[in-house]
C-alpha cells in the first residue's frame, strides 16, 4: 500500500556519515527501488508501471536520456529511473484543498524534498495579484489570463518561454512555433545550463552539436574515457554499457575530482553473478583537480603528436582543417604547468597516453564536470582535438559522447527550442506555416534572468522544470522572478518555482509520461530523442492523476488560440486533436524527420542522420572537422580558499530530491554537507563534523553565503570541495559563465569557510 506524504519537513541538521562505498547497484539498489516504488505507488501499480518503462510498447523513462538497445531487458530501468517513475505515477495528490491549507509563505518555507513528496497536482491553480495562496481556476480563465498579459506587452520580446528537457518532441515543436508566431526567439531551455558548452564546441569543430556514437559503438570501443561524469548516480544504465564494453576487451579511464562507486565496481542487478561479485570498470582513475581537464587533454595531444606515427595522417589531410596552428599550440604544453593545473602525477598521465596509443577505437564521454566552467567550450574542443588526431570520428567504436541528463533535452533542441535558431530552420518553418519568424536572437537562461531583473522581460512561461531551483545566484534569480507580472508553470508536481512567483502566477497541471493521453481522435503517443539520436514513441499506460489535466500539446494549442486568436492560420485545434498532424508538419520542417509517422511506427523507432558519423562529412564553415587552439586555462585559487563543485546526491535527479541520502558517498539523513579533502581540512582548521558557512568569492565583490554546512572529510582532489545543488546555487554568480556558451560556471566556485 502506498504511504502518505510527510506532514512536516524532516530535520536535516545532523546528517550521518559513513565511509564511501566502492561498488554501485546490486541488491541495495533493488531494495531501495522497491521501497520507494511501494511508498509512492503500492505493489500492484509498481509492477504494472515499471514493466512498461523503456519498453518498445511502453513509455520513455522521465529521467535521463541514456538509450536502449534493440533487445530490451524485462526490467529496462535503473534505481533512479524507478524513483522518477514512482514520483510521477504516485497515488498522492495535491488538490485545491491542499493549497487552501498552505499559503504561499508556507510553501516558500518548505524544502524541495517536502514539496516534491506531496504528489500530483490535480487542477489549474491561480495566485491573483496581492493574494496569499493559490486558488482553483478553470482552464478557460487560465488561458484568458495568459492572453491578457501577453497581449498587453510592449513587445513580444518581453515574454520568455522556457522549456525543460522532459517536454516531448510534439509539445516542443508546438511551443517554439507559438513563440515565433507570437514574435520572439526568447526560448531559453535547460540545455543552456548543462550541455550548451558541448553544443557550442561540437558545432564549431564537427558541424553538429550532438554526440557521434551509438550504443553499439560503446560496445565496440577499445578505450572509453569518462571525464567529468558520475554514471553510477546520474546515468546508471550507462554502467551496463560499460560492463559490456569491458567484457569485449575495452579499457576505461575515468577523469574526475571525486572517486565514484559506479566507476570502481558495477554490481549488475540483472544477473546473479553481477549482484554477487560485480565488474571493476576503471582501468585508470585520474583524480584531476577541478577545471584541469583542458590542460590534461592539451598535454596528451602534444604527446600523441610527438609519439611518431601515432596520428592518422590520411584522416587529418583529407578531413580536417587547422592542424598546423593547433599542433604549434600543443607543442607549447609543459609538464610542470600541466601537473599544477591537474594535480596529477607524471606516471598517471604517461599511463593514460599509453592506453590512448594502444587504442584503435576511442570514445570520450563527458557531462557537467566539463561543461560548467569558464573555459568549458575550449576544454571540449581539446577533447575533439584528441579524437581527430587519431581519426576517431566517423568510424565504428569511436567518437564524441556528451551524455545528456534529461529525457528529451536533445529532442527539444532538434525541434527548434533555441534562442539562436539557424536561418534555414526558420525559413522552413515560415514556408510551412505562412508566418514570419523573428530573426533577432533571443535570450538564453542567464540573459532571461538578467532581463527579468532589469525590467526587460515581464512574463515567464515555463514548460516543465524547476526554473528557480535550477538556476544560479539564487537571491538574484528569485528577486528577478518576483519582478515579473506573470509566471506560468506547466507541471506535474510542486517545486520551488511555484513558491517564488511574479505578481500573478498560474500552475497548469499536465499529463506525465506514465499517463494515458486520449484526445478527440483517440489514444495518442508522443516521441522523444535520446542522447544518441534515436527517436522513438512513448505511450503512458495509467489513468491520469485527475480528469482536469491537459497534455502539453493541448496546453500549447489552447494557449495559442487564446493569445493569437483568429489571426493565426495555424490549425491548433487539429494539432490538439491528433498528434500525427504535428508529426506531419515536423517531417516537412526538421531535417531527418521525413516520413516521421511511418518511421516512428517501427518498434524501437529510428536513428537521425549524423553526417560526421555516417559519412565523415563535416558541415562546418570550412567543410571539414576543425582543430582548434585556444589558450589553456584553469582556475587559480587564492591561499586559504578551495574550489567548489556543485553536484547531485544519489537520491536526486536534477533538482528533484527523492530522499535525503547519498548512499554511495556514505551520507545519510541530510543534504547540507560539504566534502573536503582531509589534508585541506587540516590546513584550514575544518574538523570533521564541524559546521561552516560557505562564502563564494568572485570579481564583483558581492558576498554570497550558504550557511550551516556540515564538514565531511572526503577523498576529493586536493584543493577541491563538493556540495549538493540546488542548496549551493546561491554561491554561483549569475555573470560567472562559460565563454561562448554562457553556461553557468557551477563546477568552479572559489569559496572560503567561515564558522557557522
Amino acid at each position: 500500500m502506498a504511504t502518505k506524504p510527510p506532514a512536516g519537513d524532516p530535520v536535516q541538521d545532523a546528517p550521518q556519515v559513513a565511509p564511501p562505498k566502492h561498488a554501485a547497484a546490486g541488491l541495495p539498489a533493488i531494495g531501495h527501488t522497491l521501497k520507494i516504488a511501494q511508498q509512492q505507488m503500492g505493489l500492484a501499480r509498481t509492477a504494472r508501471t515499471l514493466l512498461k518503462v523503456n519498453q518498445k510498447d511502453g513509455f520513455d523513462c522521465p529521467g535521463c536520456a541514456w538509450p536502449e538497445g534493440d533487445k530490451r531487458h524485462t526490467a529496462e530501468f535503473c534505481e533512479n529511473g524507478a524513483k522518477a517513475v514512482a514520483e510521477e505515477a504516485t497515488l498522492r495528490r495535491v488538490t485545491p484543498e491542499f493549497f487552501a491549507a498552505h499559503p504561499l509563505a508556507d510553501l516558500a518555507a518548505r524544502s524541495g524534498y517536502w514539496l516534491g513528496q506531496q504528489g500530483r497536482i490535480t487542477q489549474p491553480m491561480y495566485l491573483e495579484e496581492g493574494g496569499d495562496r493559490y486558488e482553483a481556476v478553470s482552464w478557460e480563465r487560465a488561458f484568458a489570463i495568459i492572453a491578457e498579459e501577453l497581449t498587453a506587452l510592449g513587445s513580444p520580446d518581453e515574454a520568455l518561454f522556457y522549456t525543460s528537457g522532459r517536454t516531448s518532441n510534439e509539445a516542443a515543436f508546438l511551443f517554439q512555433l507559438f513563440a515565433r508566431e507570437f514574435g520572439t526567439n526568447n526560448l531559453p531551455d535547460c540545455s543552456n545550463m548543462c550541455h550548451e558548452s558541448s553544443g557550442s564546441a561540437l558545432n564549431e569543430t564537427i558541424g553538429i552539436g550532438k554526440g557521434s556514437v551509438s550504443l553499439e559503438d560503446l560496445h565496440q570501443a577499445d578505450l572509453i574515457i569518462v571525464a567529468g561524469q558520475n554514471p553510477g548516480t546520474n546515468h546508471p544504465r550507462m554502467l551496463s554499457a560499460l560492463e559490456k564494453a569491458k567484457s569485449a576487451g575495452a579499457k576505461i579511464i575515468s577523469v574526475n575530482p571525486l572517486p565514484e562507486a559506479g566507476m570502481e565496481r558495477f554490481k549488475n542487478p540483472q544477473t546473479p553473478l553481477g549482484m554477487l561479485k560485480g565488474t571493476p570498470l576503471n582501468d585508470l582513475f585520474l583524480q584531476i583537480r577541478i577545471g584541469g581537464d583542458q590542460a590534461l587533454f592539451r598535454l596528451l595531444n602534444k604527446l600523441v603528436i610527438e609519439a611518431g606515427g601515432a596520428t592518422d595522417e590520411l584522416f587529418i589531410r583529407e578531413h580536417t582543417h587547422g592542424y598546423e596552428e593547433f599542433a604549434a599550440a600543443a607543442k607549447e604544453a609543459e609538464w610542470a604547468d600541466t601537473l599544477t593545473a591537474t594535480g596529477l602525477t607524471r606516471p598517471d598521465i604517461e599511463r593514460a597516453l599509453a592506453m590512448i596509443l594502444a587504442s584503435k577505437r576511442t570514445i570520450v564521454c563527458w557531462a557537467m564536470g566539463l561543461t560548467q566552467h569558464k573555459h568549458a567550450v575550449a576544454t571540449i574542443r581539446e577533447v575533439v582535438n584528441l579524437l581527430l588526431l587519431r581519426g576517431n570520428i566517423g568510424r565504428p567504436g569511436a567518437g564524441v559522447c556528451p551524455v545528456r541528463g534529461h529525457s528529451n533535452v536533445q529532442g527539444d533542441r532538434t525541434m527548434g527550442i533555441f534562442e539562436r535558431p539557424a536561418p534555414g530552420f526558420l525559413d522552413a518553418l515560415d514556408k510551412e506555416f505562412g508566418i514570419t519568424s523573428p530573426r533577432e536572437h533571443g535570450f538564453d537562461v542567464v540573459r532571461s534572468i538578467q532581463a527579468l531583473r532589469d525590467g526587460e522581460a515581464k512574463v515567464l512561461f515555463a514548460m516543465g522544470g524547476n526554473f528557480v531551483g535550477a538556476t544560479p545566484d539564487t537571491e538574484v534569480t528569485e528577486a528577478a522572478i518576483r519582478r515579473a507580472s506573470l509566471t506560468v508553470h506547466v507541471s506535474t508536481k510542486l517545486n520551488r518555482s511555484h513558491a517564488v512567483t511574479g505578481r500573478r502566477a498560474l500552475i497548469l497541471p499536465t499529463l506525465g509520461r506514465t499517463d494515458k493521453d486520449v484526445q478527440a481522435s483517440g489514444k495518442q503517443f508522443v516521441t522523444v530523442e535520446d542522447s544518441m539520436g534515436m527517436v522513438h514513441s512513448s505511450r503512458g499506460n495509467l489513468a491520469p492523476a485527475s480528469p482536469h489535466l491537459l497534455s502539453e500539446p493541448a496546453i500549447v494549442a489552447r494557449m495559442a488560440r487564446a493569445v493569437l486568436g483568429t489571426a493565426s492560420k495555424t490549425p491548433w485545434e487539429e494539432f490538439e486533436r491528433d498528434y500525427a498532424a504535428i508529426r506531419d508538419r515536423i517531417s516537412r520542417v526538421v531535417p531527418g524527420f521525413e516520413d516521421f509517422n511511418t518511421k516512428v511506427a517501427r518498434p524501437g523507432g529510428f536513428q537521425l542522420p549524423h553526417a560526421p558519423r555516417d559519412e565523415r562529412r563535416f558541415p562546418t564553415k570550412t567543410g571539414k572537422a576543425n582543430f582548434t587552439a585556444a589558450p589553456v586555462e584553469y582556475p587559480e585559487v587564492p591561499e586559504g580558499r578551495l574550489l567548489l563543485q556543485t553536484l547531485r546526491s544519489h537520491d536526486q535527479y536534477n533538482t528533484t530530491i527523492y530522499g535525503l541520502d547519498d548512499r554511495y558517498r556514505g551520507i545519510t539523513g541530510g543534504r547540507r554537507v560539504v566534502m573536503v579533502n582531509p589534508e585541506d581540512a587540516a590546513e584550514l582548521g575544518l574538523a570533521d563534523g564541524s559546521y561552516t558557512d560557505l562564502v563564494s568569492e568572485w570579481k564583483d565583490g558581492v558576498e554570497r553565503r550558504a550557511p550551516g554546512f556540515r564538514v565531511v572529510h572526503y577523498p576529493t582532489a586536493r584543493g577541491c570541495a563538493a556540495a549538493y545543488y540546488p542548496e549551493t546555487n546561491v554561491l554561483v554568480p549569475l555573470d560567472s559563465t562559460a565563454d561562448t556558451s554562457n553556461t553557468p560556471a557551477s563546477k568552479s566556485v572559489v569559496v572560503r569557510f567561515e564558522p557557522a
